[in-house]
């Protein structure tokens, strides 16, 4: 409320009684609403990415006009937020009934955003007179970054990623990130807001200076950025993308079926039809064999023993009081080492015609781990020798909330009852590079391409360790989510990966979209929306720098700190106008 308070910036016509923005089309409502349908527009599933460089002015408008008076013009824009944001993240509901509970608190909470944003920018136009151009996209690069990292980080969907098809722009992606492009959609924005006749003002021509310069600069320097020489091309590698929706009230049994029965047959006939395959990669969990590891001097308390492996408390008691594993936990991890050479075997068979090798493989399953007290569940990437051997192995390092634990379900695990998730998992701590043919490969997980900073940290933490990754590669099963707009938005995230730290980028999805993203950004295969398809592909790898993986997010940081600063000048102005008046 002292931010509204604030940012009304109330005039002398607004406290004589007059009213800015009467007419209809000059109204809160319309204006916010216009602002988010054209913003809804330029994202997927319509895609028309060049409406967001006009997108933004509606908002603007209502940061320019004098008087925004009350709380009502906050809350109809925190409506407006809702709106924009559980249109564009509909899919979120698409897993389970209680999702609809997960999309409404997550619409709930971006919605905050566009007030922010509003206000924020009020307060810097009319309290302490920073130019518009200025003001709107550092508070809007600000707030992208602190969504990308608040709450475990939220960024799809950001401003920026509407640009995706312009190779020339999207090249700014490897000085600041994709946030630098955000700015210049905002600062051209902001521009054009300026040059328009409002709040009686005359329309004026000399914003449309800086916005055309700023253009033309972020395009030359793309330009230059594209001029390359030809790249090495790295070995030939086969992404599996079969097309199986994923669904919790399934037997888990008969989808296991159906998944190892696709995916064998896929992979069975492309190493037919290309012997010479180095690699072949499926999605993330499409493998249905467990990996399981047990450390020397493992043992499980009683109630994991009861409600895992046995329903006799005493028995389970007194393997509690020995410090011991059932048998069949053991009995059960050689078992499944031994499917995984089994599988290589399988596959083996395709080969036979051609006497070709048997390519490596890297999978996705789910893993656990015993040790002493504890079981502890990762969602994984495993690297396959030619024999079945395992040849590293990488854990998901960040993980979804709700999706892949529950807050503090660690400490009530009682929480996992009231979701469809059995318990949750554990994050994974570091780095690790497949070594393929000499090309290192390193693996990501899902979600974790759509975070920036995740794929720096894992970058920087390999080159710390004495290894440089020479091609990003992204194991994710979008089956969740039935074909929606997520697949759309999932992949473009990694075409800003690749950019930004001037790796290709291979990605095997579930339903699609696997595709092979050069180190400019430019798609040069994809797989259908929601069909079966397998891609082979040859990365080729770039040796140009990235100086957005070394310097990191300052650019963006600083946007926040002066839009955390305007919050709090708002706020001590607020308490020093109190005092005042008393």
């Amino acid at each position: 409320m002292y931010l509204m308070s604030i940012a009304e910036g109330q005039s002398s016509v607004a406290a004589a009684g007059g009213r800015v923005g009467s007419r209809w089309y000059e109204s809160t409502f319309f204006l916010g609403l216009s602002g988010a349908f054209l913003l809804w527009l330029s994202m997927p599933p319509v895609d028309w990415g060049f409406l967001a460089w006009v997108a933004p002015i509606c908002w603007l408008l209502l940061i320019r006009r004098t008087a925004l008076a009350g709380w009502r013009p906050f809350l109809t824009l925190y409506l407006v937020g809702w709106i924009y944001f559980g249109a564009t993240f509909y899919w979120i509901m698409l897993p389970h009934a209680l999702a609809i509970l997960g999309w409404l608190a997550l619409s709930s909470y971006l919605a905050l955003y566009v007030l922010a944003f509003v206000g924020l920018c009020r307060v810097a136009v009319h309290r302490l007179h920073i130019p518009l151009i200025l003001a709107t996209p550092v508070v809007w690069t600000g707030l992208e970054i602190i969504r990308a990292h608040l709450l475990t980080g939220f960024l799809m969907a950001a401003l920026g990623h509407t640009q995706y098809r312009w190779l020339s722009v999207i090249q700014l992606s490897d000085l600041v990130g994709a946030y630098g492009v955000s700015f210049l959609i905002m600062f051209v924005a902001a521009a054009l807001a300026r040059a328009l006749p409002f709040n009686g003002r005359r329309c004026t021509f000399w914003p449309l200076l800086p916005a055309g310069l700023a253009v033309l600069v972020a395009v030359i320097y793309g330009q230059l950025r594209l001029q390359h020489e030809v790249l090495e091309q790295g070995p030939r590698i086969a992404l599996i993308q079969g097309s199986i929706d994923t669904e919790f009230d399934v037997d888990p049994e008969q989808s296991n079926r159906r998944i190892e029965k696709q995916y064998l047959q896929l992979t069975r006939n492309v190493l037919k039809e290309h012997p010479d395959i180095d690699l072949v990669i499926w999605p993330e969990s499409m493998c249905t064999i467990p990996l399981i590891t047990i450390e020397q001097g493992a043992w499980l308390p009683a109630n994991l023993l009861i409600q895992r492996f046995m329903q006799k408390p005493e028995e389970a008691r007194r393997l509690e009081k020995e410090r011991k594993l059932p048998l069949a936990i053991y009995q059960y991890a050689k078992y499944n080492q031994a499917r995984f050479g089994q599988l290589v075997q399988q596959l083996a068979l395709a080969r036979a015609e051609q006497n070709s090798a048997i390519p490596r493989l890297l999978l996705g399953v789910n893993s656990q781990h015993y040790g002493a007290g504890h079981m502890k569940s990762f969602n994984s990437s495993v690297y396959l020798g030619s024999a079945g051997e395992i040849l590293g192995r990488y854990d998901k390092m960040h993980l979804v909330m709700f999706g892949e634990y529950i807050p503090l379900g660690d400490i009530f695990p009682a929480l996992y009852r009231f979701t469809p998730l059995v318990d949750g998992l554990t994050p994974g701590k570091e780095a690790i590079i497949y070594d393929v043919g000499g090309c290192h490969l390193t693996p990501s997980i899902c979600y974790e391409t759509v975070l920036p900073h995740v794929i720096r940290r894992q970058l920087l933490m390999l080159e710390q360790d004495g290894t440089e990754a020479d091609v990003l590669v992204s194991q994710t099963n979008d089956g969740w989510f039935w074909g929606s707009a997520a697949l759309d938005m999932h992949m473009i995230c990694g075409i800003f990966r690749a950019v930004e730290f001037r790796k290709p980028l291979l990605i095997a999805a579930n339903t699609g979209f696997s595709a092979s993203i050069n180190s400019d950004g430019f798609l040069e295969h994809r797989g259908d929306r929601r069909t079966v398809d397998t891609l082979v592909v040859r990365p080729r790898m770039d040796q140009r720098e990235s100086f957005y993986l070394y310097a990191g997010d300052w650019f963006a940081w600083l946007c926040a700190a002066c839009s955390v600063g305007l919050l709090f000048f708002a706020l001590f102005e607020k308490m020093y106008r109190g005092r005042v008046g008393k």
